[in-house]
């Protein structure tokens, strides 16, 4: 595999990190602490990203993983706990991995899996398990869910040792019930794990993942970013013409509410009479009772003095946001994100209507 693909480097990082940050809509993780562990993947070894298409349709793609609240307060976790979590599935299984992928879009998310890969010697395959942030294990889930007696098996660890809260965990069972318990693991490590889950062939992944959505993350960064060296403006305009998006709303953040419960944040917010609500990630944007767009459509927010994306977990009231949105059709996305069995669950949360809005 030497040789092939992009060589990931700190430039190339900085775009997946501005470009993963967008598309995680609101969640997806902190571009900061994806930074941190990236950057030593970057600097350890001859990283390359490389297309499904490279490798053999019999191979096994491993995905890495976050999960947890973003603004959970007690989160801990250091690179050796993500490379453990490949490690557990080692130790537990019988299969050899010929790359690693992500399961989303974030700050956070586009990265998972470069520390892992590195570390192997193996290489990130431009295939994450879904193109955007999304808040369950089940949606990134790559539609293993319906396969009838599908077994999975996940791995996950996090937590301070010095507070008691550390958890090293294996599960094998169905897609939802491990999901589950992952979930549950992540409130006990005091809010977020490291996870290497759902080994599937790269055949298997080319049917079901958000195939070139890493290289789609970093080309949006580098639009983004180009426009930033002007000004905010400027990147805001080279982003929605790059997504081909619009912006919904330019103003303060007001209204603004936030609470960690069962493992995610859930909230509210308004900008210029622009109402939002989100579950992690945004899940609808509405002004004067229109619907302006609805999850998987991307919804997200950007500082509108210093031009850095704001997820959900850095929204506070009185900063001066655009808010952006980009039709869901324009966007990487995975055949989970068009399920309305899985849409229920953000449904039930946020308690507005998310899927018959799917095919407008």
């Amino acid at each position: 595999m030497k040789n092939k693909g992009i060589r990931l480097t700190k430039e190339i990082l900085d775009a997946a990190l501005a470009g993963g940050t967008i598309l995680g809509g609101g969640g997806g993780g902190d571009p900061k602490k994806g930074r941190k562990y990236a950057e030593i993947a970057v600097e350890y070894t001859d990283l390359r990203l490389i297309s499904a298409d490279d490798l053999d349709d019999s191979d096994t793609l491993l995905t890495a993983s976050l999960v947890g609240a973003p603004n959970a307060e007690n989160q801990f976790m250091t690179p050796r706990d993500i490379a453990k979590t490949v490690e557990i599935l080692q130790k537990n299984c019988d299969f050899h991995i010929g790359g690693i992928i992500t399961n989303e879009q974030g700050g956070e998310a586009t990265v998972n899996g470069w520390l892992q890969a590195a570390i192997l010697g193996l290489p990130v395959v431009d295939a994450p398990c879904n193109g955007r942030a999304h808040p369950t294990g089940v949606m990134g889930s790559m539609n293993l869910h319906k396969i009838k007696d599908y077994t999975t098996v996940q791995a996950c660890v996090g937590g301070n040792p010095d507070t008691g809260n550390h958890v090293e965990c294996f599960f094998e069972g169905s897609i939802e019930h491990t999901s589950k318990m992952v979930r549950l693991a992540s409130i006990e490590a005091g809010g977020l794990v490291a996870v290497a889950r759902n080994p599937v062939t790269v055949s298997y992944a080319k049917e079901n993942c958000a195939l070139g959505g890493v290289s789609f993350a970093i080309e949006t960064g580098k639009a983004f970013l180009k426009g930033l060296e002007t000004s905010v403006d400027e990147a805001v305009k080279e982003l929605c013409a790059f997504l081909g998006g619009r912006v919904l709303a330019k103003g303060t953040v007001k209204d603004f509410s936030i609470e960690t419960t069962g493992g995610f944040d859930v909230g509210y917010a308004t900008v210029d009479g622009c109402e939002l609500t989100f579950w992690n990630e945004y899940a609808t944007a509405e002004k004067n009772g229109e619907r302006l767009a609805t999850f998987p459509d991307l919804i997200m927010t950007i500082n509108a003095r210093t031009g850095e994306p704001v997820t959900t977990a850095m929204m506070e009231e009185g900063l001066d946001v655009y808010v952006i949105a980009a039709d869901k059709k324009n966007l990487k996305l995975s055949p989970t994100m068009y399920a309305p069995e899985l849409l229920k669950a953000t449904e039930d949360v946020i308690k507005k209507d998310i899927i018959s809005y799917l095919d407008k």
